[in-house]
């Protein structure tokens, strides 16, 4: 039974990992687009226009991965998770219904009247439409955290005759505190993937000596939302989390800070091996007190550790939780650094001129990607092992009818079809990024689109 319930549990999280790496950009990107188009409306700069033009292309391809990559996900809860569907579709059911009939629904239709219906709908229009774009992403994120805060914090539901859990109060769902902070920490999240990936392109742009126009619009935007973003995803956002984690989910919490034994005074470890046969971190580097402060304000308050709660009870893969959480935080904190960085560059008017620092924002769009994966294993790992903490553990939801070499069979048919994929997405968006945001209209008709702003003083 263990060894299907792995393979349920590989093939889900395969899928929801490759998934989750469109959405993320999507969601953030539908921020800048939005100012992008307020930013050409208010300095009547064609720049602005045409760099969201451009990034809506980048957009619509993001958008259409996630929808294919989406679809298998659906089907798995029928079929792989068949007894978990059944206690909790009562609950699950109202807001992932809700992400497909409104926020889906929403973002899809508008995107298509921004792509299209420029002329028509004139510039007001188009920003707007920008802005109803922007709300269905963000809807459609909010949807899935709050299922996702529900099955980490379940309130708002009662247990039926046959055991199925019901949901009893639909506000609690959607007030749910765990939910409030997680969202905010989700967005703030996928606004730095977005940050990182138009200052990427931008750098490049500069780098090589091309549409040095555009690339001073991408990297001035992705620094100056990009800062604010990387703060807020530290403080208070990461911050108040992980203290819900430790009040409310406290055995993930000594797995995540690789805290073994309960104790005054605890460390934050900064990195170690965590030996769970042994019982102990080796090789760790830590500063002395400091976990305690950061949970309670006193150096020496009492933080529980993995020894305080029974072996069961603990998270299945303390280590890789445990390197999930530290790869997170550690590259939060290098994203403040580079932007806090770069913004001071920016504002002695060197950022564009400097090489080394061009290179760094270049080369780390990669970053922002691992680290949100990170950031969602460690939730999803941190929750182990329970599906739904305190009412259902895992090797209760899972289909015990379909057999391990269907799932393995299907998660190598889902292995090809993704690698096809992702070839078939980094062309579209290299081709993209090779004809830049000036060298061509598009899609859509710019004719009756004054350029005449188009200046260095704008700049």
């Amino acid at each position: 039974m263990e060894i299907a319930s792995f393979y349920h549990r590989l093939q889900f999280a395969f899928t929801i990992t490759y998934h989750y790496l469109f959405p993320q950009l999507t969601m953030g990107l539908a921020l800048l687009i939005v100012i992008m188009k307020a930013l050409a409306l208010k300095k009547g700069d064609e720049r602005y226009n045409r760099s969201a033009r451009f990034w809506a292309k980048i957009f619509a391809v993001n958008f259409l991965m996630g929808v294919v990559t989406g679809i298998p996900m659906e089907f798995q809860f029928g079929t792989n998770w068949a007894r978990f569907s059944a206690a909790a579709g009562g609950v699950i059911g109202q807001t992932l219904g809700m992400e497909s009939v409104i926020a889906f629904f929403l973002e899809s239709s508008f995107l298509g009247l921004f792509l299209f219906g420029e002329k028509k709908l004139g510039q007001k229009g188009h920003f707007i439409s920008a802005i109803l774009v922007c709300a269905g992403a963000w809807m459609s994120g909010l949807f899935i955290v709050i299922t996702n805060a529900w099955m980490q914090h379940p309130v708002g539901y009662t247990i039926g005759p046959d055991g199925e859990i019901l949901l009893s109060s639909f506000w609690a769902l959607l007030t749910n505190p765990w939910m409030i902070w997680q969202y905010i920490h989700t967005m703030a999240g996928a606004v730095i993937t977005a940050c990182f990936v138009v200052a990427a392109v931008g750098a490049y742009y500069l780098l090589n000596g091309r549409a040095e126009e555009y690339a001073r619009v991408f990297l001035r935007m992705a620094v100056v939302v990009g800062l604010p973003a990387t703060i807020l995803m530290a403080f208070p956002t990461g911050d108040i989390q992980s203290k819900m984690v430790a009040r409310h989910q406290p055995a993930a919490f000594a797995a995540m800070e690789g805290l073994f034994e309960t104790r005054e005074g605890a460390p934050y470890t900064i990195f170690g091996i965590p030996d769970r046969s042994e019982r102990k971190l080796n090789s760790r580097i830590e500063f002395s007190r400091l976990l305690s402060f950061m949970l309670y304000g006193r150096f020496d308050a009492e933080v529980k550790g993995l020894d305080a709660f029974p072996e069961e009870e603990w998270p299945d893969n303390v280590s890789l939780l445990f390197f999930s959480h530290k790869a997170m935080v550690l590259m939060g904190i290098l994203f403040i650094l580079v932007m806090m960085l770069s913004a001071w560059l920016l504002f002695k008017g060197r950022l564009f001129e400097s090489k080394p620092v061009l290179w760094i924002l270049m080369l780390m769009f990669p970053l922002p990607y691992i680290a949100n994966t990170a950031g969602w294993m460690t939730a999803e790992l941190g929750r182990q092992p329970y599906l739904i903490y305190g009412l259902m553990r895992t090797e209760e939801g899972f289909s015990h009818t379909v057999a391990s070499g269907s799932i393995i069979f299907t998660l190598v048919g889902f292995t090809a079809l993704y690698i096809l994929l992702s070839i078939l997405f980094l062309f579209f968006i290299s081709r993209e990024i090779r004809q830049g945001p000036g060298d061509h209209t598009g899609m859509i008709d710019t004719a009756n689109t004054p350029v005449s702003s188009l200046t260095a003083e704008q700049e």
